[in-house]
Order: structure tokens, then C-alpha cells, then sequence
């Protein structure tokens, strides 16, 4: 039986599986030696769950870096818009020395944030893209060192979303602080993935366990509105509540094949004895940031369950029903130009001061927001860097 009410995740699903009240037992936020998901080996733990809107923190600045995306404006000038910071990051080149590297785009996202808080600073990198290739050029001319990462993020088990992750682990290996956080929105993120798109079947892959375990991560299952990294916070899982389709241009496989994949008992109750699963994304989750003065920064690398969906899990979550702004990938180019339309017309009544479209958007949508909301508009490239201040 499916243990959730009106697409919420209820206490019955999130606490009745034997992994969680094994942390029950031991201690919400505690880290635990369980089996869950198969991790045999790994520090896994629930992350700390945001007990009240009261807590929820506060940031005076935020920097996010697209350290991975479709294209590169590289011509495009640095400026201001209003309160918000836009640093293009153009060419690599030194005096004296010809380019020997540029910025790779590809389809996929990779995002590096820095916020700050009473001059104590953290840093996340949320998503990993679709190569290794990529995702280490560009951190490395973006100047990102990932020593200083205080936590990894991943919002959904699709490739172009942790396709880099196993060899960003690699070549960084010894230099990661030890027991970095991994936050993720649970097993399902380890389920291996068949595309479901027409001309294009064929395998999808599934997250790196072993490359997990050599790292030495803490995993991490954010199911529910969780702190992240002391400064931000993860939606958890985000109900189906407005007009939106979730579309699934992937299906999942359930169970594990030599320590590939996900474990059964892991998923929700209905999932567990179906081999193969039309992807719906209960996973996959948003990250927002609660900028002193300004409101939410709100963070969807992909939006599968619908970017009004998740502004809206954001608002409930915190309690905050000021947006300043709503970026990343929405999900929006499979969709008609009708669909478009009423996402932005709904998405609008949430009045962000700021719309930054990335990844899955979609060019049309995009120039429907620059065509109709100008002054909220800001295009996204590789390399940008967005800086929101108090």
C-alpha cells in the first residue's frame, strides 16, 4: 500500500522502513553502519531534518557558479542587475603563453555555490554533469578547489546529473576533507536507468557505489526538507500539486546486480516488486538558500516534478513566501509552447525578482521569459557566476 496522502511523503513511509528506525533507535542526524540501499561499508545517516521554519538559516551573501552547462556565451560582458553580480567567465588565457584550455559545455548541469553568514563561508557543489572531462576543466579554470567543498549534492539519479561525479572522486582522491557529506534523495537514486526517448533507447547508468566507498562519503538521505551544510536547505521530496506533468524520459530498473543498482526494500512500498518503473521522480529534490532581506534563492537542477511544484515545496518547507530568485533547469523543452505559457503565468504568482532558466529550460522558454518579464530575466551560461547580496 502506498503510504503517502495527497502526494505528501507522511511519517508511515519515511519511518517505517527497517534503516529508518534504526536511526530512530540511534539518534536522529547520527551516523549509523546500516545496510540501507546496499552501502554495505559506507557511513550512512538520515540528514538533519529541518524541525521548524524558525530554523531555517540565514545567509548574507550567495555566489552560484555554473560550472557545467549546454553552451557558453563567452563575448557576453560582466554586470549588474539590480542587487545581482553576473561574472562571465570568457576565455583562459595568460601574457606570454598561447590557450591551452577552454570551458566544455555539454548537456548536463554542474553547479558550485559559496554562501556566506557572519563571515563563515560553505561550499557545495550540486550536481556533477554528464563527464569527468568536463566537470575538472572547468572547475579548475573556474579556480574551485575542491578541498574547500563542505558538502556534495545530488538532486536525481540521471546521468547528465552525476555522469562526472565517479571521476571528479578520482582525481581528486586524498584531497576531499574526510568524511565529506553526500546528500541525496534516497535509494532511488541508485537505480539503474534505461532512456526512454524515441531514436535514442539504450542504457542510462546508474550511480558509482564503489567510487563512493573508495572516497569515503558520508551518504546522506535527504527524503525530507534537511539543512544543508549549515546554510541551506534541500526541499526533500516534492509533491505533485499543480497542473504539471512529470514526464519520464526514463525508466528505472529495480534491484541490484553485483552491487549495481538499488535495494527493494528501500523504495516505497509500491515500487518494491516491479522490475522496471517508468521514472516519476519522487526523488529528486530542489536546494534554497534564505538570503537575509532579499528571500529564497530557489535551486532546480532539473525539475522534473515541475518547477511550480518545487517553488511551492520551497515556500512550505521554509515558510518564507518571499522568492527572490528561481533558477536552474525546469524541465520545460519536451513541453508545447501552451504548457510553457502557463508554467510562467503561475510561476509568476510567486513574484521572484529574478528568473534564471539553465539545462532542460529550453530556448523557448527562456526567450518567453525575457520577451514578457525582462526585468526579471537573466541568461545562464558555462562559467557564469551569479552573486546575490543582502
Amino acid at each position: 500500500m502506498d503510504s503517502r496522502l495527497n502526494g505528501n511523503l507522511v511519517d508511515a513511509d519515511y519511518l517505517g522502513r527497517p534503516s529508518r528506525r534504526a536511526l530512530i533507535r540511534s539518534g536522529f542526524g547520527s551516523l549509523s553502519w546500516l545496510a540501507a540501499g546496499g552501502l554495505f561499508g559506507m557511513r550512512v545517516a538520515n540528514a538533519r531534518s529541518l524541525d521548524s521554519t524558525a530554523s531555517v538559516p540565514v545567509v548574507d551573501t550567495l555566489s552560484v557558479r555554473v560550472v557545467t552547462d549546454s553552451f557558453q556565451h563567452a563575448f557576453e560582458p560582466s554586470r549588474s542587475y539590480g542587487s545581482v553580480q553576473v561574472q562571465r567567465l570568457g576565455f583562459a588565457v595568460a601574457p606570454g603563453v598561447p590557450p591551452q584550455r577552454t570551458l566544455q559545455s555539454e548537456w548536463g548541469l554542474a553547479l558550485h555555490v559559496e554562501s556566506t553568514r557572519e563571515g563563515e563561508s560553505r561550499q557545495v557543489l550540486i550536481d556533477f554533469g554528464y563527464t569527468p572531462e568536463a566537470l575538472v576543466n572547468n572547475l579548475s579554470l573556474a579556480g574551485i578547489d575542491a578541498a574547500k567543498l563542505d558538502a556534495l549534492f545530488l538532486s536525481h539519479g540521471h546521468f547528465d546529473h552525476f555522469g562526472g561525479m565517479a571521476g571528479f572522486l578520482k582525481a581528486n582522491k586524498g584531497k576531499l576533507k574526510p568524511h565529506l557529506p553526500f546528500y541525496l534523495g534516497g535509494e532511488e537514486c541508485f537505480c539503474s536507468r534505461e532512456l526512454n526517448v524515441a531514436g535514442n533507447p539504450g542504457n542510462f547508468g546508474a550511480l558509482d557505489r564503489q567510487a563512493i566507498r573508495n572516497a569515503g562519503l558520508e551518504v546522506l538521505f535527504a527524503e525530507r526538507p534537511s539543512i544543508l551544510a549549515d546554510h541551506g536547505i534541500t526541499t526533500g521530496w516534492i509533491p505533485r500539486r499543480s497542473f504539471e506533468n512529470v514526464l519520464s524520459p526514463t525508466r528505472m530498473s529495480v534491484g541490484m546486480d553485483d552491487g549495481v543498482g538499488c535495494a527493494p526494500a528501500e523504495l516505497p512500498e509500491r515500487k518494491r516488486n516491479i522490475t522496471i518503473v517508468p521514472d516519476d521522480f519522487e526523488h529528486e529534490q530542489a536546494t534554497v538558500y534564505n538570503l537575509r532581506g532579499r528571500g529564497l534563492v530557489i535551486i532546480t537542477s532539473c525539475g522534473h516534478r515541475g518547477i511550480v511544484n518545487s517553488v511551492r515545496s520551497a515556500v512550505e518547507a521554509t515558510g518564507i513566501d518571499k522568492v527572490h530568485a528561481v533558477m536552474g533547469g525546469f524541465h520545460l523543452a519536451p513541453h508545447t509552447i501552451e504548457y510553457q505559457h502557463q508554467t510562467l503565468v503561475e510561476l509568476s504568482t510567486f513574484n521572484p525578482d529574478f528568473i534564471i532558466p539553465m539545462h532542460c529550460s529550453g530556448e523557448a522558454f527562456a526567450a518567453m521569459v525575457e520577451r514578457e518579464m525582462p526585468k526579471k530575466f537573466i541568461r545562464s551560461s558555462t562559467g557564469t557566476r551569479f552573486t546575490f547580496a543582502a
